[in-house]
């Protein structure tokens, strides 16, 4: 996992950077981000055109590509490394039109507890991540 940001409260978050982290999340957490991280993954993967014509440089710039294509996954966590909250956000090539979504254990409210962790990233990243727009399960 690679270090985003620190938030108040000893709380940390990370970005999910393989799909062994993303199982793990959702064994953790009790929820599919897996599923859906294999899923923009492979989609991303199915976009990129390679600039060599040599096939052992065929997939020199790949994890770039995915890199940039896919949205970011993200985990907070405290101290002990306990999960609390998973979001979905988008990569800086898809802000328009991106629905984040940020959940927590067994897809539960996270925002009561971590609001001020989940604008903490919000504000890192430059985006807005109202409870309204990214917690879907409210309504």
């Amino acid at each position: 996992m690679l270090f985003i940001c620190d938030a108040p409260g000893g709380k940390t978050w990370f970005q999910i950077e393989t799909e062994m982290e993303a199982a793990r999340e959702s064994q953790l957490m009790k929820h599919a981000v897996e599923k859906y991280y294999l899923r923009f993954r492979d989609a991303a993967k199915a976009t990129y055109i390679s600039t060599s014509r040599s096939f052992i440089e065929q997939d020199i710039g790949l994890a770039g590509h995915i890199r940039s294509a896919m949205p970011i996954f993200a985990t907070l966590r405290d101290a002990d490394g306990v999960g609390l909250a998973t979001a979905m956000l988008p990569s800086r090539a898809q802000i328009d039109g991106f629905t984040s979504i940020v959940v927590g254990p067994s897809n539960d409210d996270p925002y009561p507890e971590h609001a001020e962790a989940i604008a903490v990233l919000g504000a890192r990243l430059g985006l807005s991540l109202e409870r309204d727009r990214c917690y879907p399960y409210h309504r």
